[in-house]
C-alpha cells in the first residue's frame, strides 16, 4: 500500500473509473462540453456502471499565474471558474479530477506547476478535486521519482483525499518506484485509436496502438494490486478509429489487466454499441475484482493468446485473444490457467450466457482482432 492509500485507504482499492477529455477534445475543452459530459456520464448509465471521476486534462487553465502566484481557469472556456464546475460534478454524484505537470509547462504549453507542489495542491483541495493526473513534459533532465513524490508529500499535507495518477509515460520504470507515491502510473507512450501503431518508430508523440501498448504490460503483473495500479493509458473506445470488435477487445484486455477504465469518448454521441462495451458489468467485475490481481498471458501461440486473471471468489477470468488475420479455434485447458485438470463451470461474458460444465478445457471460435472471455470457476 502506498503512503497516501494509508491515510486514505477507501481510494483506488480497485483501479479508478471514469473519462477523461484528452482522448477526444485535447485541448479544445469548456466548460458547457464538460457541463454537458457530466449529465451524460450520468444519463447514459455510465455511473451506474462504475465510472465515477470526470478529469479535465489540459488547457483548463490561463496563460500564466496570478500575481500572487496562483492558477486561474482560462476566463473565456470557464467563465464561471473551477469550483462552481467541481459542485456541478458534485451534485451528480461525480467526482472531479484535474489535470497538471510536473514542470514549468503542461504538454500545451500551460503553466506547469513546478515550484508551486504545495501552493497547487491546496489550491485544487480548495477548487473540490478528487483527483490529479500529474503529466512529465518539459521535464526530460529532471528526477522523476524525486519530483513525483515531492508532489505526494505536498497531497499528504492537505486534508482532502485525492487519487494521485502519475503520467510519466513508462520512462523512468515507474512501476519500481511508484507504488510508493501515487495510485497508478502510465506505463507506456500515449494511445492512440488504431489497433497496431507506432507512432515515430519509438512511439514517442506519435503514440501506440492498443496492441504494441498490451506488449509492454508483459512481467508488470507483481507491481499492480489494491491501491496502486499500473495504468496502459486511457480507452478509446467509440471515438472511430477501431472496429467494434476491435474495441470489444481493447476493453477485454483492458480489464484483465485490472487497468484503470478511464473512458474518453464523447458521450454525448455515445453508440449503443459503444455503451454497450463500455457498461458491461460482468466485464467490468473483472477488472473491479477484490483481490486485485493482475491478469497475465499464460499461453502464446504465433498470433492466438490466453490472459488469465484469478479472481476473489476462487474463478479465473480468460481471455481467449486472436491478433490474427483469420478467425481461429483457440483452446484453453485448465492447467494453463491454473485450475487443474477436473471439471469447471465456464460463463461466457459478452455473451452474457453459461456454456455449461466442461472437462479439462474448452476451445473457443475468435474471430479477427477479436477476444472471448470468459468466466471459469471449478466444482
Amino acid at each position: 500500500m502506498t503512503a497516501i492509500a494509508k491515510l486514505h485507504p477507501e481510494l483506488a482499492a480497485t483501479p479508478p473509473m471514469g473519462w477523461n477529455s484528452w482522448n477526444c477534445f485535447g485541448c479544445n475543452i469548456n466548460e458547457r462540453m464538460l457541463w454537458e459530459m457530466a449529465d451524460a456520464l450520468v444519463d447514459s448509465g455510465m455511473k451506474d456502471a462504475g465510472y465515477e471521476y470526470l478529469v479535465i486534462d489540459d488547457a483548463w487553465m490561463a496563460m500564466r499565474r496570478d500575481d500572487d502566484g496562483n492558477l486561474m481557469p482560462d476566463p473565456d472556456r470557464f467563465p464561471r471558474g473551477i469550483k462552481a464546475f467541481a459542485d456541478h460534478v458534485h451534485g451528480k454524484g461525480l467526482k472531479l479530477g484535474i489535470y497538471e505537470d510536473a514542470g514549468e509547462e503542461t504538454c500545451g504549453h500551460y503553466p506547469g506547476s513546478l515550484g508551486h507542489y504545495q501552493q497547487d495542491a491546496m489550491l485544487f483541495a480548495s477548487w473540490g478535486v478528487d483527483y490529479l493526473k500529474f503529466d512529465w513534459c518539459t521535464c526530460e533532465k529532471l528526477n522523476a521519482p524525486r519530483l513525483y513524490g515531492e508532489m505526494r508529500e505536498a497531497l499528504l499535507g492537505i486534508e482532502r483525499p485525492m487519487v494521485f495518477s502519475i503520467c510519466e509515460w513508462g520512462q523512468n520504470r515507474p512501476w519500481e518506484w511508484a507504488p510508493a507515491i501515487g495510485h497508478l502510473w502510465r506505463t507506456t507512450w500515449d494511445i492512440t485509436d488504431k489497433w497496431d501503431f507506432v507512432g515515430d518508430g519509438e512511439g514517442k508523440w506519435g503514440g501506440l496502438g492498443i496492441v504494441n501498448i498490451l506488449d509492454q504490460q508483459i512481467g508488470l503483473k507483481r507491481y499492480a494490486g489494491p491501491g496502486r495500479w499500473n495504468d496502459p493509458d486511457m480507452l478509446e473506445v467509440g471515438n472511430g478509429g477501431m472496429t467494434e470488435t476491435e474495441y470489444r477487445s481493447h476493453f477485454s484486455l483492458w480489464c484483465i489487466l485490472a487497468a484503470p477504465l478511464i473512458a474518453g469518448n464523447d458521450l454525448r454521441k455515445m453508440d449503443a454499441a459503444s455503451r454497450q462495451i463500455l457498461t458491461n458489468r460482468e466485464v467490468i467485475a473483472v477488472d473491479q475484482d477484490s483481490a486485485g490481481i493482475q491478469g497475465r498471458r499464460v499461453k502464446k501461440e504465433g498470433d492466438q493468446e490466453i490472459w488469465a486473471k484469478p479472481l476473489h471468489d476462487g474463478g479465473v477470468a480468460v481471455v481467449l485473444f486472436n491478433r490474427g488475420q483469420s478467425p481461429a479455434n483457440i483452446v484453453c485447458d485448465w492447467r494453463a490457467i491454473g485450475l487443474g485438470t477436473g471439471t469447471a463451470e465456464v460463463r461466457d461474458l459478452w455473451a452474457g450466457r453459461d456454456l455449461g460444465c466442461v472437462a479439462e478445457g474448452y476451445i473457443g471460435r475468435v474471430p479477427v482482432h477479436g477476444v472471448m472471455m470468459l468466466k471459469v470457476s471449478s466444482i
